[in-house]
């Protein structure tokens, strides 16, 4: 796979593992444990984000 098929996959495996700790913080009844993995979530869609946008070229990293 080239680096931008690597890349593309990253992406897509950080989303899905936002997606998946979004859904257990909505089945928790802890509170402290809910607002853990909605930050988590919201951190790995940030992540992804950003290296969705480095990949497409938009932005560059910070030297």
């Amino acid at each position: 796979m080239n680096e931008r098929g690597e890349s593309r996959r990253h992406v897509e495996q950080m989303r899905e593992a936002a997606t998946a700790a979004q859904a257990e913080a909505e089945r928790t009844s802890d509170p402290e444990e809910r607002g853990r993995l909605e930050r988590k979530a919201r951190q790995l869609e940030f992540d992804s984000e950003q290296e969705s946008m480095m990949a497409a070229g938009d932005i560059y990293p910070a030297e």
